[in-house]
């Protein structure tokens, strides 16, 4: 495929610029919240925030390329992200788009885009996390309402999410597991709904359990037809697989690995200087490339007008590895004092790369395990026998 930008893509890329040179927030108001909303207020404005999403819901209209193109300019001044509802962005505006009706589109749609609230994920349950479509989460109608008991569990950003996109049972007799799942769009603060933070090991709080005790949800909050929640599934996890940001973003942790190197002394000399340490570096920059690679496949494919499928697991598994593998080595790099976290006097940059190297869960188990992406790749493109 030829990437070579026609003279309409080069004028975008210069409108992205000369938008990015007139709002990008300076660093000192990086984390300062009037900035950054006023950021997203310009940036809802011109249409980038969903910036592929169709027009008539309020979206960008942008063809594949001008997207990428976008991403890249953004990714090149680290700027801040386009948007404040992660999931809604990611997955769960899209699944709307694609399968909700008229009415959850005009409904929901503009929240998203405007980041009036967070969206959370009721996907795994504590025995069907890897193995989704074996969720037991009871979902029986009455009239009007589904009536929804069980558990949900590793929800992310759950304790201050409005709304969650949920997975839930409507049928036990299926001759195929995948069958008999069904797709709710409910509020958090529905009575019968209980959230449980769990605490992780760096000690933060980003997953939560999720309990649902005769939670009545209108009909009208299906996602899609009865039973077609796995296929809603399937969309909404390609889309966060196909994600091309990511490789922006550990090419920019990258850099502040290798420059923490720099700066580092070990045994008299820079970290950087050391050959265990520069043979690391190199192997995560050779994944790094190798995603950029597999990531330019995939845009070939969505340029031909092709559906993304199973390759994006790929993809999904080397940004598992690599979560780690960089968080390992800035420890490694840092030595005894890198398992410091924030408050201790000794702790490299306040215990930052404690925390990054603790917080590996949240990335690793999003959107399907090592192993269950080991799997996908087995049996969906080697054809290897099912597990």
């Amino acid at each position: 495929m030829d990437f070579q930008l026609s003279t309409e893509e080069e004028a975008f890329r210069d409108e992205v610029r000369a938008f990015i040179e007139q709002n990008l927030p300076s660093d000192s108001d990086r984390f300062n919240p009037a900035a950054l909303a006023n950021w997203n207020q310009k940036a809802r404005e011109a249409r980038y925030i969903g910036f592929a999403w169709p027009k008539d819901v309020g979206g960008g209209g942008g063809s594949i390329m001008q997207q990428v193109i976008l991403k890249e300019e953004m990714a090149k001044v680290k700027a801040p992200s386009l948007g404040t509802c992660f999931m809604g962005l990611a997955w769960v505006g899209p699944s709307i788009i694609q399968y909700g009706n008229e009415k959850q589109k005009q409904q929901y749609i503009p929240e998203i885009l405007d980041g009036a609230y967070q969206w959370c994920t009721g996907y795994s349950e504590p025995d069907s996390g890897s193995d989704l479509a074996s969720l037991k989460c009871k979902c029986v109608r009455d009239g009007d309402e589904y009536v929804v008991n069980g558990q949900k569990i590793w929800t992310s950003i759950a304790m201050w999410s409005k709304m969650i996109i949920l997975l839930v049972r409507t049928e036990t007799e299926v001759d195929q597991k995948h069958d008999g799942i069904t797709c709710l769009l409910v509020p958090m603060d529905d009575p019968g709904i209980e959230v449980r933070p769990i605490r992780n090991m760096g000690g933060g709080a980003v997953f939560a359990e999720v309990f649902f005790n005769e939670v009545r949800v209108p009909v009208e909050n299906r996602l899609g037809a009865e039973g077609q929640g796995w296929q809603v599934t399937i969309s909404a996890l390609a889309n966060e697989r196909s994600s091309i940001a990511e490789v922006y973003g550990l090419t920019r942790k990258m850099e502040d690995v290798k420059q923490l190197a720099r700066e580092t002394r070990r045994a008299g000399k820079r970290a950087i200087d050391i050959p265990s340490v520069r043979r690391r570096i190199l192997r995560a920059e050779m994944k790094i490339e190798a995603m950029r690679l597999n990531g330019q496949r995939f845009l070939t494919k969505q340029l031909k007008g092709e559906p993304l499928g199973s390759e994006t697991s790929i993809n999904k598994l080397h940004r598992a590895a690599l979560e780690v593998e960089l968080g390992e080595l800035a420890v490694e790099i840092n030595g005894s004092a890198g398992t410091l976290t924030k408050g201790s006097d000794e702790a490299p940059d306040d215990g930052a790369w404690a925390q990054f190297a603790l917080g590996w869960p949240e990335v690793v188990i999003g959107g399907g395990t090592p192993n269950i992406q080991k799997n996908i790749i087995a049996e969906r493109i080697l054809g290897l026998p099912k597990d």
